[in-house]
């Protein structure tokens, strides 16, 4: 071989938003390099400077029609802390219901929907790689999917007053209190979507074995992991944040407003996702990771009776810290079942149909500065507002789940290359899927992190060789 040949999918499928996969040989057939590349350039924290901080809470859920309650309520708690309120306890209430409905129907999504193909059959061709083909071969999965989306969404909308944009978080609670008669349908909801989750926890669990011959390790990486807790229990509306090293041992604990001191941020000239670390560590040695999988392996415990058995139970059986991604999915359906628990716990709790929902606000008394934490269904979220005298946002970061697990997305696809491209006639469509898989297991959201510009990009797979076309995959 004379010619350096590139081999590209674009864009990665079943996950939210819009990214390639490039793997590079030299001139002699070997691996040269493979990486992950986010073709959707940010801009959302530019759009919200110049508007009240009481508008954040509305725009930010655009940024997503999935993740959206969880941009709802971190713009919601920074914008709590720009007007030094606390939201009175059914406020509180009512918010973390609505966060907890919202990470039931993310998970069911990603779980049934995005993952399952790949976790039932990896090796099956790209045409049938997905849920209708799915669903013609397993439709008690499809149906069991379908209803737990339902449920969660179904609550959202009863607290949120939208199921896709939500509205009702203001700065100091929300705008109206929960219906005795609306808590009585929800609590019914709620009971069986913990069914539900227990059976979608069995799954995983199943699937997850089927992967232990040879796939179980696909992309693994051994890095740091962060998450909230409380008390060292599993949380995700409210807590701390803690980090733990690859050894899970806990590293640190943080205020969500300290986030600075402890998260740095590079930029590689092939993604417009930026490549968080620690900053103690530095670029290379301060990979964390976020969502699911890390959350069980940085708490003690889980804040619900059922999940902590199944937690136990993963424990058991794959260790703590567990590293492999492919594991966030078992991990995945775990939290989807603590979610579905708490938001029994929330709903048989008279306070939450209490009247004392919102805290009034002083429009004179700005702080200036509020930080707002949540764990959305994709990770550690971070919303960071600086206001003028008159509470305008003068500056907005957002630090976004799928942004943390950049580095470690990056790693893992380079990793499978390592492992299955011993030159460009290797790259098949299986192999190419396994790097998909890697990136899928830590669903990222890649709207939250970027915003498109431009049209739709083309659904293919092409080989090239000194820049050309030689060979189309999959179109």
């Amino acid at each position: 071989m004379s010619e350096a040949v590139t081999v590209e999918v674009e864009p990665v499928t079943r996950v939210e938003g819009h990214g390639k996969t490039v793997v590079e040989f030299d001139e002699e057939g070997n691996l040269r390099d493979a990486r992950f590349h986010v073709t959707e350039m940010r801009g959302f924290e530019k759009f919200l400077e110049g508007r009240f901080i009481e508008d954040a809470p509305i725009l930010t859920p655009r940024i997503c029609g999935i993740c959206q309650v969880a941009h709802h309520l971190a713009s919601a708690k920074a914008a709590d802390e720009v007007f030094g309120v606390e939201p009175p306890e059914p406020g509180r209430k009512l918010r973390e219901l609505m966060h907890h409905a919202a990470t039931v129907h993310s998970h069911a999504l990603h779980f049934y929907f995005l993952a399952a193909p790949d976790l039932v059959d990896p090796g099956r061709e790209p045409e049938e790689r997905h849920v209708l083909a799915l669903a013609r071969e397993e439709p008690d999965l499809v149906k069991r999917a379908i209803e737990l989306r339902k449920i969660g969404q179904t609550i959202v909308e009863a607290v949120g007053g939208k199921a896709i944009h939500p509205v009702t978080a203001v700065p100091g609670g929300v705008s109206r209190p929960l219906e005795e008669e609306r808590r009585e349908e929800l609590l019914e909801l709620a009971r069986r979507a913990v069914e539900l989750a227990d059976e979608t926890v069995e799954t995983a669990r199943e699937l997850t074995r089927r992967l232990e011959e040879g796939l179980l390790e696909l992309g693994s990486v051994e890095t740091y992991h962060m998450g909230m807790v409380r008390d060292g229990v599993h949380e995700l509306y409210d807590g701390v944040i803690r980090v733990v090293d690859p050894e899970g041992r806990v590293d640190r604990e943080f205020e969500p407003s300290e986030y600075l001191e402890h998260i740095a941020e590079a930029v590689r000239p092939y993604s417009y996702l930026k490549f968080p670390y620690l900053r103690d560590y530095g670029e290379e040695d301060g990979v964390y990771r976020v969502n699911t999988l890390s959350r069980l392996n940085v708490c003690d415990e889980m804040a619900t009776p059922r999940a902590q058995e199944r937690y136990e139970e993963l424990v058991e059986e794959y260790g703590s810290p567990c590293h492999h991604p492919m594991l966030y999915h078992y991990a995945r359906a775990i939290e989807l079942l603590s979610s579905a628990e708490r938001c029994v716990e929330l709903l048989e709790d008279d306070e939450i149909t209490g009247d004392d929902v919102r805290e009034e606000v002083d429009p004179d008394d700005v702080t200036g500065e509020g930080v707002g934490c949540v764990e959305a269904p994709h990770g550690t979220l971070i919303h960071h507002f600086r206001t003028d005298e008159e509470g305008r946002i003068t500056e907005a970061n957002l630090i976004v789940a799928t942004v943390q697990n950049n580095p470690a997305m990056d790693l893992g696809v380079r990793r499978v290359a390592e492992e299955y491209l011993e030159g460009p006639e290797d790259a098949t469509p299986e192999v190419l899927n396994y790097m998909e898989m890697v990136i899928r297991a830590y669903d990222p959201c890649l709207s939250c992190a970027t915003h498109a510009l431009g049209g739709r990009p083309r659904l293919t797979l092409e080989v090239r060789r000194a820049g050309e076309v030689v060979r189309v995959v999959r179109g």
